[in-house]
């Protein structure tokens, strides 16, 4: 594997892990608004 695609993989990794952690954040400031659980309802 080349140094270029081992980059690309990372990268990606670190992009879905960040969507994944911005999102939560997200979805637990909204639930705050709210008062809403942050798992529970079917808000979002």
């Amino acid at each position: 594997m080349t140094h270029t695609q081992k980059r690309i993989i990372t990268l990606v990794v670190i992009a879905l892990t960040a969507s994944v952690l911005g999102r939560l954040a997200v979805r637990a400031v909204l639930n705050r608004l709210v008062g809403g659980t942050l798992f529970g309802g079917n808000f979002l």
